[in-house]
């Protein structure tokens, strides 16, 4: 079974919204293994002077929880290897 976490980001870009969620995904892909998947939840801009001067893009990443399965392995091979050092 898995499971998927979903974070709220806001990505901006100079260029275009499209770069804003580019941005978005990759600063999470950074810092965050599995993303699988984005969903774009708003569009907006700051403009000044009459012109968009930063597009930002309001996401949701979606990412792979980690099993914590074999947390703890491997320890009763060091406990072997102490016992054969005494």
């Amino acid at each position: 079974m898995s499971v998927a976490k979903i974070i709220e980001l806001v990505g901006s870009s100079t260029e275009s919204w499209e770069d804003a969620v580019r941005s978005a995904v990759a600063e999470a892909s950074r810092t965050l293994r599995g993303v699988s998947g984005v969903d774009v939840q708003d569009w907006t801009a700051s403009v000044e002077d009459g012109e968009i001067v930063e597009y930002k893009a309001n996401v949701k990443v979606a990412f792979a929880i980690e099993s914590e399965e074999g947390e703890g392995e491997g320890d009763e091979d060091e406990e072997e290897e102490e016992d054969e050092d005494e």
